[in-house]
């Protein structure tokens, strides 16, 4: 044991020591979440390009498809026959969306 020093002077060195412990902690997992975290913003924005591109060739079907019927029932017909439909399958996925949650609570 070190005899010249004051233990009052050891607990405080002691507590400094282990503040900068902590904050070393703290910075090595602020970079190590940094790091991480480019790679995941890139996938987010290139899922969200991919989402909306996706999205645009739905509705570029849709309207297809409005203008082919068009011709057959006319325009009010057709636009109304696309949306029903269109919700009716958005209402069957959604069900089925809701039952897998249900499912998943279990």
């Amino acid at each position: 044991m070190n005899g010249d020093v004051p233990i009052g002077q050891l607990f405080s060195q002691l507590v400094d020591d282990g503040k900068r412990y902590a904050r070393a902690e703290v910075d090595f997992y602020k970079a190590k979440a940094a790091d991480k975290a480019e790679p995941v913003k890139k996938a987010a924005i290139f899922g969200g390009v991919a989402v909306t591109l996706a999205l645009s060739a739905v509705t570029a079907l849709l309207v297809g498809l409005i203008l082919a019927l068009e011709t057959l029932v006319g325009p009010l017909a057709a636009t109304l026959i696309v949306v029903f439909a269109t919700l009716a399958i958005a209402g069957l996925l959604g069900w089925m969306a809701y039952k897998q949650v249900a499912e998943a609570k279990r």
